[in-house]
């Protein structure tokens, strides 16, 4: 197996986004400086032509898949084409590519909305294609499970050190704050922060808050990552979590208590909840020697800051 070497040439697909820049970072306070990336202006990964010239030119030692087009519920129910399709082509071509440059490692990232809208809690991996899937998001699902049978398909036939990675719920520093397509926590922090501008004696919040959700900060997802690029060679994905999870109704006032916004929050039982508790099993990955370093609240407060010093 062996450790990421320090001259190692590692291509970070979607180095510009949440994930992918995390990754970089975690590189580059490990002393690796043979980082490859490029925007989706320079190489469009949708292209099979673009990702294959790009990726065999570089001949990476190892490649993180960490490009894909993603969104919130709402994003993922309006638009299930591109969401399927763009998903479905990113991996490929980038499988393709890397099979033929001969990328010895190469690490998948998926999302933990691959597994069955039933499934036990916590969620281990052995839950993966056991029962119907979450309408709302199942185009992503489904291209993301293609992606972990790629790999997979990868190691059997060719026998590539390939691997997968699940993360739970993410949130830190560059995520997406849109209120059309953001996830439940920047969306959070961005509605607080504006209520506390304007003044606004309460914020209203989508359902019950009794759903239990796990928020991992992107930081520790990149440690896991490299941890597993050192350490880990098998077929099966691996969860990245927290173990531990908050209600959306704690997770609110947790953040509304960071932002410094003291007016009321209020909740309109009439809209959707989702999911009751989605909470990964995360026994394997830290049997590997990982663990999460940063707190929810010391996540919140430096996503916070670094959100609010990017406003205008």
């Amino acid at each position: 197996m062996g450790m990421l070497s320090p001259d190692a040439r590692v291509y970070v697909a979607g180095h510009r986004g949440m994930v992918g820049s995390a990754v970089w970072r975690a590189l580059e306070a490990r002393g690796l400086a043979n980082l490859i990336g490029w925007s989706s202006s320079e190489v469009d990964l949708t292209d099979r032509d673009a990702a294959m010239d790009a990726v065999t030119s570089a001949k990476p030692d190892v490649v993180v898949v960490a490009a894909a087009k993603v969104g919130g519920i709402m994003a993922n129910s309006t638009y299930p084409v591109e969401f399927l399709a763009d998903n479905a082509r990113i991996q490929t071509n980038l499988l393709e590519a890397a099979h033929a440059a001969d990328v010895d490692r190469l690490l998948f990232l998926g999302s933990s909305c691959i597994y069955p809208k039933m499934a036990p809690q916590p969620i281990p991996e052995s839950a993966l294609l056991t029962g119907p899937l979450e309408m709302t998001n199942i185009a992503y699902a489904i291209a993301k499970i293609s992606g972990i049978i790629g790999v997979q398909s990868y190691r059997s036939e060719y026998g590539r050190r390939w691997i997968s990675a699940m993360p739970t719920n993410l949130y830190g520093p560059g995520d997406n704050y849109d209120l059309e397509t953001a996830h439940v926590l920047p969306a959070l922090i961005r509605r607080f922060h504006e209520a506390k501008e304007s003044g606004a004696a309460s914020v209203t919040l989508w359902g019950t808050g009794s759903p239990r959700r796990e928020f991992l900060h992107v930081d520790d997802l990149a440690a896991a990552c490299l941890r597993l690029l050192d350490v880990y060679d098998e077929a099966e994905h691996v969860n990245v979590g927290v173990g531990d999870d908050v209600t959306i109704a704690e997770l609110a006032a947790l953040t509304a208590d960071v932002v410094g916004y003291s007016g009321a929050l209020e909740w309109d039982s009439s809209k959707p909840d989702g999911t009751p508790r989605k909470l990964l099993d995360v026994t394997r990955m830290k049997s590997l020697g990982w663990e999460p370093l940063i707190g929810l609240r010391e996540g919140l407060e430096s996503t916070y800051a670094e959100y609010a010093a990017r406003l205008p």
